[in-house]
């Protein structure tokens, strides 16, 4: 798995010229079949790193660009009459992709926000209460400009939750903005990038990433940090039994990555941040994520706290 994994990296960064930690932090959600929230200032390459991922994986792609006006008929699809057959007929939305590029989540309302939750859960669609089953892999990749720019409305905690993680690009080291103006990825490199891994592969690899072995003592550590937040007096709301599951996925997506069949600390504390700091909310709310009351400090300050994981 290691070298696929490398392989696709590798296509990826030929594109995105950022900080590699993101496209393992891409890459690692696609494994642990979870979906992913990109939030950042506009112009530090967010479209570009969905995009290039999208396009190193041979499945289908679609991109919803939301804006205020859409409604959630836009995004699942609707029955219309055939006048032929006389009868209503299922027209299907552009959620119906193995990865969908939501490209600036925040900038729907969030009647329309919610339309993605059953799809993101459970990978169904349910329209006119007939279900509709979504292909595998499926993988939502969104993307969202921090909450102060103008026209945005804040993402509703369930919808959070369910995301895998939540990430950050921040700007691009001299030397890889300087490789950006001369090279113009978004220009020219993404369009000529291509497949290295089908749809079936990905399902391959994501079946051998459940596979990966999570000792006992990992396992006691995560509900340790869960009972934690839990109790914390810095913060309102703690961590759901969903984000337990959700770091435990991660750590055996990471462990995959790697070319392990089971899980180390590492692969747990390395995720603590970016799968659990969206789904805790401090007392004292902040949206400087430098500040002590941030939530990726208060779960540093909780995790020195904990015995670590043997």
């Amino acid at each position: 798995m290691a070298s696929a994994v490398e392989i696709l990296r590798a296509n990826i960064a030929k594109v995105y010229l950022g900080h590699t930690e993101a496209i393992d932090r891409l890459i690692c959600c696609l494994l642990a079949r979870g979906h992913v929230l990109i939030e950042d200032v506009p112009g530090v390459g967010k479209t570009v790193l969905a995009q290039a991922l999208a396009r190193s994986v041979q499945a289908v792609f679609s991109r919803l660009q939301l804006t205020p006006d859409l409604l959630p008929t836009d995004i699942l699809g609707v029955s219309i009459f055939d006048r032929e057959s006389q009868s209503f007929r299922f027209v299907r939305g552009p959620i119906f992709a193995n990865i969908v590029l939501a490209d600036e989540i925040n900038r729907t309302p969030p009647r329309t926000q919610t339309a993605l939750l059953e799809a993101m859960n459970e990978a169904t669609v349910t329209v006119d209460g007939t279900p509709h089953r979504l292909e595998q892999p499926f993988m939502v990749i969104a993307t969202q400009n921090p909450y102060e720019f103008e026209g945005t409305y804040p993402l509703p905690e369930n919808q959070l939750d369910r995301f895998l993680m939540r990430i950050n690009l921040g700007y691009p080291s001299p030397r890889d903005e300087a490789r950006v103006l001369d090279l113009r990825p978004a220009d020219h490199a993404l369009h000529e990038l291509r497949p290295v891994m089908t749809g079936d592969e990905v399902v391959e690899l994501q079946a051998r990433a459940d596979a990966v072995r999570l000792d006992a003592t990992l396992v006691d550590y995560i509900i340790a940090l869960a009972n934690a937040t839990r109790q914390s007096e810095e913060l309102q709301l703690g961590l759901s039994p969903r984000g337990s599951l959700a770091l435990a996925q991660a750590a055996r997506a990471t462990a995959a990555m790697a070319g392990r069949d089971y899980a180390i600390p590492e692969d747990v504390t390395s995720n603590i941040a970016a799968v659990c700091a969206h789904r805790v909310f401090p007392k004292a709310y902040t949206s400087d994520p430098d500040s002590p009351d941030a939530p990726g400090a208060i779960l540093e300050r909780i995790m020195h706290g904990l015995e670590s994981p043997a």
